[in-house]
């Protein structure tokens, strides 16, 4: 990821893909089981449906527990947005009209495998990074930037979790 000067008003996102060697049936299985993610992830640390509900659906509800180590443990109320199989999985956290932040994955068929990318975007609603931005106001563009790029190396992370499960079979 190369500097863009952005600040969080200016929603940015972050995205990065990879080629899986199994159909997108087989990949979505494992995007759209959020219990998969905090096996993955070195922030999320666990998540829970609410509700009552116990897969995903648009509208569906879950709790998702993270700790970093500058910014501390907190929890998230995510709602699903969009939800069609076996091609896209979002979730919207906080409010979703006017959401934190917004997560995605995105399934493409290409030749025998799926084209999986994971997307994600700050804002436009305040959220713990908009703290460290309030007290640093001048260094906004620099916070935002090192953030991204956390969110950018989970993400690649992730993506590699989800390759090596299904081209390895573990």
């Amino acid at each position: 990821m190369e500097w863009t000067g952005a600040r969080y008003a200016d929603t940015p996102t972050v995205a990065a893909e990879t080629y899986i060697e199994a159909p997108p049936e087989r990949v979505w299985e494992r995007v759209s089981d959020i219990g998969l993610m905090p096996t993955l992830s070195a922030e999320l640390q666990e998540v829970r449906w609410l509700d009552g509900a116990e897969a995903p659906r648009v509208g569906g509800r879950f709790v998702g527990r993270s700790a970093h180590e500058a910014l501390g443990s907190w929890e998230t109320t995510s709602t699903i947005v969009d939800y069609r199989a076996p091609q896209c999985f979002a979730w919207a956290v906080g409010d979703p009209e006017h959401p934190s932040s917004v997560w995605r994955f995105t399934l493409r068929p290409e030749g025998t495998g799926t084209v999986l990318e994971q997307w994600m975007q700050m804002g436009p609603a305040r959220s713990g990074l908009s703290f460290a931005i309030d007290a640093m106001p001048e260094k906004e563009e620099k916070i935002v930037f090192v953030r991204l790029r956390e969110f950018e190396r989970g993400i690649e992370s992730n993506l590699a979790g989800i390759k090596r499960l299904l081209e390895q079979g573990s």
